[in-house]
């Protein structure tokens, strides 16, 4: 998991506050506010009488060259953080320093920044400075940062029936990803409960593979995207976001390249979980999966009941995707 920190030089007591409400990692302020600082609660202060120490325990790199990526290096070795600055350049140093093994800092003042500094190599460097000055902003940069880093908890739900509909309208998701076995999305008829719903990474006689494709439910149905929401199918678009998980319960962000809406036969599947039953509906066909435990994709022209699936389970109720509390009935 990465460490985050705030900037809060100049010194801004409502930064300091959002950053300890929202799980920040430290802080970074001017030196005369260092014992301020510490009144306000517990958190790793970065300054020059702070608990990490600018020179002893982080430094400032400017990168522009191969010689500055070797200093950055040699830093790292010694044990510094090193908060990395480049030039016109932004990409392939960090690329560089990355596949060197530096311990690399980077600043990211919005969603832009923090997608580019997490995704570089599929590693990422190893912590974010979040500069926005704006707390609010601070504390939504801080949520979404969480979430590309913690693993979502999956649940086993038990198949009760599977039921034939007839037609309807389902939604192709094109993702600009290529996903590996026990990965996709999470697709289900109600908040309550969404289903992990295998992409087309598998080999059969009859269509090839498309590992970038998640043949996901039918219009109405929820997907789960980025920041904790969720988006209905037929709402999304290229350029779009949504939320990539495994059988671990790991996430990814996955981009949408094209969402394709076909009608097709389709099939309703209903599972029990601790507080009653659960449901979504899939296109009716061999190639579309669903994840089992220990990460196998199973046909759900196959699953009959008894069968144990996985999926990720919440507190029913959305208000334009966000989550929200209110009595609720979803069927």
């Amino acid at each position: 998991m990465k460490e985050i920190w705030v900037n809060a030089d100049p010194w801004d007591k409502e930064l300091v506050t959002t950053a300890l409400e929202s799980g920040a990692d430290a802080v970074i302020v001017p030196q005369e506010r260092v014992e301020e600082t510490r009144k306000l609660g517990l958190i790793k202060i970065v300054s020059s009488n702070g608990d990490l120490q600018w020179d002893r325990d982080v430094v400032r790199m400017e990168v522009g060259s191969s010689e500055d990526e070797d200093r950055v290096v040699a830093a790292s070795r010694e044990g510094k953080r090193v908060v990395v600055q480049t030039k016109d350049w932004k990409i392939i140093p960090l690329e560089n320093l990355i596949a060197r093994g530096g311990n690399l800092f980077v600043e990211a003042a919005d969603e832009a920044d923090v997608e580019t500094a997490s995704g570089i190599l599929e590693k990422g460097v190893n912590g974010l400075i979040i500069s926005h000055p704006d707390p609010l902003r601070v504390k939504t940069l801080l949520s979404s940062i969480r979430m590309h880093d913690e693993a979502l908890e999956l649940s086993v739900l038990t198949v009760e029936e599977v039921q034939p509909l007839g037609m309807g309208d389902r939604v192709c998701v094109d993702t600009c990803s290529l996903m590996d076995h026990g990965q996709g999305c999470l697709v289900g008829n109600s908040s309550r409960a969404l289903f992990l719903v295998h992409a087309e990474t598998l080999q059969n006689p009859y269509v090839e593979p498309r590992p970038f494709r998640i043949n996901a439910g039918p219009v109405h149905a929820y997907v789960r995207v980025l920041d904790g929401k969720t988006r209905y199918l037929s709402e999304l678009k290229a350029g779009d976001r949504v939320l990539g998980v495994d059988a671990s319960g790991e996430t990814m962000p996955l981009i949408v390249g094209r969402v394709k809406i076909e009608r097709r036969p389709l099939l309703l599947i209903k599972a029990r979980e601790p507080n009653g039953l659960v449901s979504t509906i899939c296109q009716n066909a061999e190639t579309v999966r669903l994840v089992v435990p220990g990460g196998e994709a199973r046909s759900v022209v196959e699953l009959k009941p008894g069968d144990e699936i996985l999926g990720h389970l919440e507190a029913a109720g959305r208000h334009f995707g966000h989550r929200i509390q209110e009595t609720i009935t979803e069927n």
